[in-house]
């Protein structure tokens, strides 16, 4: 997959803090990475693996 053509996003909930990830939805995936590293490693998810794992997150599923 080409990345520099990918369009990443930021949450708008992200804040200045610089701590954040930015999320891409090219056609079958759903790819995750570093803001602070935008040039390291983007982690890869099926549609149906992301909607998972978001369901989790808003069901606190992984609160520490």
């Amino acid at each position: 997959m080409d990345l520099p053509r990918v369009t990443w996003r930021e949450s708008t909930r992200s804040g200045s803090s610089g701590n954040c990830v930015e999320v891409a939805t090219p056609p079958q995936v759903v790819m995750v990475r570093d803001s602070k590293d935008r040039r390291g490693p983007a982690l890869s998810f099926t549609a149906d693996q992301w909607a998972g794992f978001v369901q989790g997150v808003k069901a606190g599923g992984f609160d520490a």
